[in-house]
């Protein structure tokens, strides 16, 4: 009897772990014009000029447009359903992801377990199941990442393809035939390191802080969840650089205007990247996605597809 419970009860827990992913795909392809959007500020593009404007200490500044204007701007090219291009990558790397990074768990014996009150426990057993629950879910963010790379590098290029109306990646086939012929195997692993750093430290450092905040500091539950969604949003934008570095990285080298010289350097490998856009100060592009203003006078943008290129020496 007890046997047949375990096994109901594991049921269920399948079965909501798969309603509430599907509940994040719809989410994700509902808000994707938003990423398409924040895909091009971060590989650099801005085909609407700045306009004069102040800041909030009331310092002239030249104001780039919001989100909202950015992806208004795509509709008007491309349409709406231009919108959501690069969305059908996104979502089988998504899948794929979801239930292999399960079964890597499942090999690894580190299958999902009902957490346990943290009264019912001893401290010794607390600390265990924190430690169980982390290698879980750092073995899922590895495992999920490196599936669902070659797709995530797939819908980026199809994105980047806005900047110069190319036609190279317009199917999930196509576009891997088009980065097998160019780039061998390792061009679908393109910014894979700094987007695994990026992911797996922003796990270990939110949920370490989390813990130890809790465990010494925090008791009430309602503030212990608005607490792991602070940590979280606060280390997201620490590490918020390398998503910049990794999706440039991504788009750099392959047959895209967007991912060539004068546009893009030609970058070795992601440290060469983070070096360049250090040194333009362009490392936190769309981390402010309603406020956004030019960083310097002197920084220069992309042309519109429609306006003549700049003669620009090294631009990304």
């Amino acid at each position: 009897m007890a046997n047949y419970v375990d096994y109901t009860r594991n049921e269920e827990t399948e079965v909501n772990s798969w309603i509430r992913f599907g509940l994040r795909l719809g989410a994700s392809a509902a808000l994707h014009p938003f990423e398409y959007s924040k895909t091009l500020i971060q590989i650099g593009y801005e085909p609407i000029a700045a306009r004069p404007g102040k800041s909030m200490m009331g310092k002239p500044i030249m104001v780039l447009p919001n989100i909202f204007q950015y992806a208004g701007h795509i509709k008007r090219v491309d349409g709406f359903y231009g919108c959501y291009r690069g969305l059908a990558p996104k979502l089988v790397g998504s899948v794929l992801s979801m239930v292999i990074s399960e079964r890597c768990a499942e090999k690894l014996e580190l299958t999902q377990r009902e957490d346990k009150d943290e009264s019912e426990l001893t401290e010794e057993e607390n600390y265990m199941q924190f430690k169980y629950n982390l290698k879980r879910d750092i073995v899922l963010t590895v495992s999920g990442i490196i599936v669902a790379h070659p797709f995530h590098v797939i819908s980026l290029r199809m994105m980047a393809q806005f900047v110069g109306r190319e036609t190279l990646y317009n199917s999930i086939l196509g576009s891997i035939g088009e980065i097998w012929r160019t780039e061998g195997i390792l061009g679908f692993f393109s910014g894979l390191i700094p987007k695994l750093l990026c992911d797996v430290a922003c796990l270990v450092l939110s949920s370490s802080t989390v813990f130890v905040v809790n465990k010494y500091f925090i008791k009430d539950k309602l503030a212990r969840q608005y607490n792991a969604g602070f940590v979280q949003f606060m280390f997201s934008s620490l590490l918020y650089p390398l998503q910049v570095v990794s999706t440039c990285s991504a788009v750099s080298g392959s047959r895209l205007m967007a991912g060539q010289p004068p546009i893009m350097p030609s970058y070795k490998h992601w440290v060469d990247c983070w070096n360049d856009l250090q040194g333009r100060k362009e490392l936190k592009r769309g981390s402010s996605l309603f406020w956004r203003s030019q960083a310097s006078k002197n920084a220069p943008l992309i042309a519109s597809a429609f306006a003549p290129l700049p003669k620009l020496s090294r631009y990304q």
